[in-house]
């Protein structure tokens, strides 16, 4: 149950903007995970590690920093 948990609270975060933020003021994956608690998601600072560790660069550059994607259509100069 608590890859699935750290899988939908992913989804869940990248189509919340306020939880989006808070995440990224958090200063350490523990944080995160008692932010994750209070919206209702049980899972370990291990688990949240590993599944973040299965996004792709592309899919954790949106998470972090959404709106500015990676740049793979650019062709270098």
């Amino acid at each position: 149950m608590t890859v699935e948990s750290v899988a939908e609270f992913i989804e869940v975060t990248k189509q919340d903007r306020a939880l989006m933020e808070r995440l990224k003021a958090a200063a350490t994956l523990d944080n995160c995970v008692n932010i994750a608690e209070e919206y209702g998601y049980t899972f370990t600072t291990e688990e949240l590690e590993a599944g973040l560790s299965k996004l792709s660069p592309e899919e954790l550059a949106a998470l972090v920093n959404p709106g500015v994607g990676t740049r793979l259509h650019i062709e270098p100069r």
